[in-house]
């Protein structure tokens, strides 16, 4: 008994060892994880089958936002019209009124002229290629009525974070003086978060958290790890966005759902297992205080991973998907790499898919 508690103290230690010795000695005391069981089957989390590309054009981690001024937004990880797939040479910006017919605002920062020395170092797909940016998200700062874009780059080479000159979304943008020379976050799949209290948080892949400072130019404080209530053993886990309802801070990352020997479903993801891929899942958590700690995680979108989450010119809430072709669930896609939206709703605090408005806005009510 003595050696299984030294094991689970271990274990918490490893994931959360730049949190505060009172908040690890408490995750201790509190022996918890998240249930890693994949609910693989139940159509009432499953992205339903009448949601389709809303734009046809390759893309993946599709970013939708709702603007000041009447329209959406949308980005993500995209090619350059000349370029074949997994290739890019800036980030490219669509908007729309509807969510159903979008223009192409084409490409509102480059590579090439207006990425900094070290930006310009992402490993190319081929000889010859550009780098490849991922995950740009477009965020409206509404205490300083300001555009920001957050992305990253392949090649481990870290995220950056864009702000327009023009103070409109299609820019044109500038690096913030954090990331002038070097990455304002060492990892991939960076995301930003604003309070109602006006303050702006980077939110960064494998759990890390910094709040950027008043005039948006740098960060305020040092990384740390998010307090949470981990899976056991805790699997690689990407795509991080943060949202808060009900008062409370909704914490939404991304897992891959694997098929166990028994037939059974799980987010333990083993070493080896890639071949046992099944489901891009997106998995919620909640907590009072924005640094954690995050209660239980559940699983909230199946087949919808790398999203993010936003409302409509009505309140009704929508997230993003782009049609995963990996694993088992992208063998049912007709299309991959396209991007839509997923109509989704709040039901006793927990997010799901809406069945209904998601009929309504495909056609098929």
């Amino acid at each position: 008994m003595k050696l299984k508690k030294l094991f689970i103290a271990g274990a918490l230690f490893a994931g959360i060892a730049s949190a505060s010795a009172q908040n690890i000695k408490s995750e201790i005391e509190s022996k918890a994880y998240s249930d890693p069981i994949a609910p693989v089957g139940n159509k009432m989390l499953t992205v339903p089958p009448v949601v389709k590309p809303i734009l046809n054009q390759w893309m993946r981690d599709t970013y939708v936002t709702y603007g000041p001024d009447g329209n959406y937004y949308l980005m993500g990880t995209t090619t350059s019209p000349t370029s074949i797939p997994k290739m890019n040479d800036g980030l490219y910006l669509w908007r729309s009124d509807d969510m159903k017919s979008w223009e192409a605002l084409g490409r509102i920062w480059s590579l090439e002229k207006d990425a900094a020395a070290w930006q310009k170092n992402g490993i190319p797909i081929k000889p010859g290629g550009h780098a490849v940016i991922w995950a740009p998200e477009l965020h409206y700062i509404k205490s300083k009525k300001q555009w920001l874009i957050i992305a990253c780059l392949n090649g481990k080479n870290g995220s950056f974070i864009l702000r327009s000159t023009s103070g409109k979304p299609q820019g044109p943008y500038e690096n913030i003086i954090g990331n002038a020379n070097k990455p304002i976050f060492p990892e991939i799949d960076g995301s930003l978060f604003e309070d109602d209290d006006g303050k702006v948080y980077v939110i960064g892949h494998n759990h890390y958290i910094a709040r950027m400072n008043d005039e948006l130019t740098d960060l305020a404080e040092p990384f740390q790890k998010f307090i949470e209530t981990p899976y056991h053993p805790e699997p690689y886990i990407e795509g991080v966005y943060m949202v808060k309802y009900n008062r409370k801070y909704q914490l939404l990352q991304t897992v891959w759902s694997v098929k166990k020997p028994d037939g059974s479903y799980s987010y333990l993801r083993a070493a080896g297992e890639d071949d046992n891929l099944h489901s891009y899942d997106v998995v919620v958590a909640e907590a009072d205080n924005i640094y954690g700690p995050y209660g239980s995680r559940y699983p909230a979108i199946l087949q919808g991973g790398h999203n993010d989450l936003f409302t409509d010119k009505n309140g009704d809430w929508w997230s993003t998907t782009f049609f995963n072709p990996r694993g088992e669930c992208g063998k049912i896609f007709p299309v991959t790499c396209r991007p839509a939206v997923v109509a989704v709703k709040w039901v006793e605090g927990k997010l799901m898919p809406d069945r209904e408005r998601n009929n309504k806005f495909y056609g098929n009510d």
